[in-house]
């Protein structure tokens, strides 16, 4: 396809947010469809899909049934202001090079294919082929460069977790060991595609460790702990683990450090304070806390000379699709919590 067609549908009038969706029926396309269908300045303007095409939104997301009359569609529009690229690793760069959208079109990008770049300093940034330039888009590193931004890579799910337990100390240049981790995640991270281990049977009660010490997210890690601390050169050694319930992701760290614990909870404590989404606490936590909301809680302790951090976070929202609208807020000049007051499920 060398050129976008437009959607016969009359756009509508008005002064909200036209967004377009891309990859609506994968996870990440029906968490943000959740989201954006009750977003008070958001009118989606078409779902695409080309599987799905002509089909209700509910018929694939079914929670969604008595919330939308939407159609996915295969057709595409120039007429927004925002696309949400929800599409496999690989496929966004290919998305758009062969459907050039116009350059006031602001693109957030859900996969990994604009994360990574050579280039240092807080407006971090990598092109497309038409020269489109992608700021990474975590909120907590660089919330002021998102604000002036046209496009946005959005973080991976086990990045943003990571990153939100260690960014303090590379800030304060204090990161100056070897990191240990050990992380798991639910089933949802593995996307909508069935494999051997995602399938119910494999999953549960059961419990699996993969890409021990050469997990993709890495990259995107050591790239943020560098903008913030040039000099930090440790290895970080992250064990993923599959775990064998759907959703979110607790991760425990540690390092050694000199710092002691009422100093790394003050310096936590700092840095997070501006942020609305990710919070530190002294109270020991659980995934249940943040599933179902687009917040990171943060848990920080001393035991003897190493310093322990507890990062948890939903893997589908703050790690995906929350941090998405959370991003398109930041873009579009609105409140950064807009739509984004999410209650835990709790029970």
């Amino acid at each position: 396809m060398n050129s976008v067609p437009t959607i016969l549908v009359p756009i509508s009038g008005g002064s909200k947010i036209k967004a377009g969706i891309v990859g609506g029926a994968g996870y990440t396309g029906g968490e943000l469809l959740r989201i954006l269908i009750n977003h008070p300045e958001v009118e989606i303007e078409f779902i695409h899909s080309n599987s799905n095409a002509g089909n209700f939104v509910y018929e694939v997301h079914t929670d969604l049934f008595g919330d939308t009359e939407l159609k996915f569609t295969n057709d595409l529009s120039n007429h927004i202001d925002v696309l949400f690229l929800c599409v496999g690793h690989g496929d966004a760069r290919k998305f758009l090079q062969a459907n050039p959208f116009p350059e006031k079109v602001k693109v957030i990008d859900l996969s990994q294919d604009f994360r990574l770049t050579d280039k240092s300093g807080i407006e971090y940034e990598t092109t497309d082929h038409a020269g489109r330039a992608f700021v990474y888009g975590l909120p907590e590193l660089n919330r002021d460069a998102i604000k002036q931004a046209s496009n946005i890579a959005n973080p991976g799910c086990f990045a943003t977790c990571l990153q939100l337990g260690l960014l303090p100390l590379a800030a304060s240049n204090n990161l100056n060991a070897e990191v240990h981790i050990t992380a798991t995640t639910g089933s949802t991270g593995a996307g909508q595609s069935l494999s051997a281990t995602s399938h119910f049977t494999w999953r549960n009660d059961n419990l699996s460790v993969y890409k021990a010490f050469e997990h993709q997210h890495l990259k995107e890690i050591s790239q943020s702990l560098k903008q913030l601390q040039g000099s930090f050169d440790k290895p970080i050694n992250f064990i993923p683990y599959r775990g064998d319930f759907t959703r979110g992701i607790i991760a425990s760290m540690y390092l050694d450090s000199d710092l002691t614990e009422d100093e790394a909870l003050k310096l936590y404590a700092d840095f997070y304070s501006a942020h609305p989404f990710t919070h530190v606490t002294t109270r020991n936590i659980d995934l249940k806390q943040i599933v179902n909301t687009n917040k990171c809680f943060i848990q920080v302790q001393k035991k003897g000379n190493k310093l322990f951090i507890i990062s948890i976070m939903d893997n589908l929202l703050k790690g995906a699709s929350g941090q998405a609208v959370q991003n398109m807020n930041l873009l579009f000049g609105l409140d950064e919590k807009l739509g984004l007051n999410l209650k835990a499920t709790a029970f």
